[in-house]
């Protein structure tokens, strides 16, 4: 599946010389969300854009989604070390493939090293985008072949240093990735009732842990209690987005009756929007007897100081990745926060030019 070429402006006018070929590519579910806007930005402009995606959770999914051709190259390698050097390479081979002879002069990508590889191969100048600096594995690749690697301006620049990415290649942004995709987001009001969620109850929206990715390598133990506690209680409503498909066959095989997992891909934004607006009304008297309670008996220690936060759990692992459920005797449910406004630094132009005019 080729995508169309948009030439809707002249590219002179917007301070290029001629149209772009681009090579965009989506390894991972979030992706589709940053790259969608820098896209349109693109082709507005005037630039042939061709996306490729990796068989990946819900990449491919959220990006029929959202109406975006694309062609489907190679799988994600899972948990394991060794399928994933494999899938590394496979992946890169097809797209080597795939980008030799159309004559791209641009690649651009969020972290995926298949594209990094790729283009180094072919000659194709890329430009890789990352909001996390500890991703050593990935960054080794990724940054050392990259020709401009951006990443937000809140990330010190001598983190990335030990990757090979100097002040000639580095190119900071302002703000944050989410700040530039919600920047045109309209909610869809409808997003709960699609998924027969009773709003009349606290509506919990849960995203599980990246168990397959390198940087999260280590098991979490509060998930399988959150989800126990979330899953039993009559009050709650919890919508849960699985990851994989092996998380939602584990997640739909716990049986708890207060879960809510929706059959595929579904705009998450939407659903958490949606959450905050059916949000109970906050309870003035409540809150003045807690205040009241918590004068008479002074601030509460903190955890480390806590003896009753002591014990020392067994491994929980094995417990977490098979998202056995343990009980949770004392829990306490998370105040909500109210999402800031945008920055001003949050232009669709800025981002745009991060991507294409800065590259070379």
């Amino acid at each position: 599946m080729r995508d169309p070429i948009h030439p809707t402006e002249d590219p002179e006018k917007r301070g290029f010389a001629t149209a772009m070929r681009i090579w965009v590519d989506m390894s991972a579910p979030a992706h589709v969300l940053v790259l969608r806007p820098i896209i349109e930005r693109l082709r507005e402009q005037g630039h042939s854009v061709e996306v490729t995606s990796r068989d990946y959770a819900q990449t491919q999914a959220l990006l029929e989604l959202h109406g975006m051709e694309h062609t489907p190259i190679g799988r994600h390698g899972g948990a394991s070390r060794a399928r994933k050097a494999y899938r590394l390479g496979a992946r890169t081979t097809a797209m080597a493939r795939f980008g030799r002879g159309r004559g791209f002069d641009l690649a651009l990508a969020h972290g995926s090293n298949d594209l990094a590889i790729a283009a180094y191969l072919l000659g194709i100048p890329e430009a890789n985008m990352h909001d996390y600096e500890y991703a050593v594995t990935q960054h080794r690749i990724g940054c050392r072949l990259a020709k401009r690697v951006m990443f937000p301006d809140s990330v010190p620049a001598e983190r990335l240093r030990r990757f090979g990415v100097g002040p000639d290649k580095l190119f900071p942004y302002p703000g944050l990735k989410e700040e530039y995709y919600l920047f045109d987001f309209e909610p869809d009001p409808d997003a709960l009732k699609k998924l027969s969620v009773d709003t009349e109850r606290v509506v919990v929206i849960v995203r599980p842990p990246p168990d397959v990715s390198l940087y999260h390598r280590k098991s979490n133990p509060l998930f399988p209690k959150v989800l126990d506690r979330l899953g039993s209680d009559p009050n709650v409503q919890a919508v849960v987005l699985p990851r994989t498909q092996e998380q939602r066959e584990l997640i739909e095989g716990l049986g708890l009756p207060s879960l809510v997992v929706p059959p595929g891909a579904v705009e998450a934004q939407s659903l958490r929007a949606a959450a905050a607006a059916d949000r109970p009304a906050r309870d003035p008297a409540g809150e003045a007897r807690r205040r009241r309670r918590a004068d008479q008996t002074g601030p509460r220690p903190a955890r480390r100081d806590d003896p009753r936060y002591r014990r020392r759990s067994p491994s929980l692992g094995e417990q977490h990745r098979k998202l056995t459920p343990s009980p949770c005797p004392r829990t306490s449910r998370p105040s909500s926060s109210t999402s800031s406004p945008l920055p001003a630094s949050a232009s669709r132009g800025r981002w745009t030019r991060c991507c294409a005019a800065s590259t070379f």
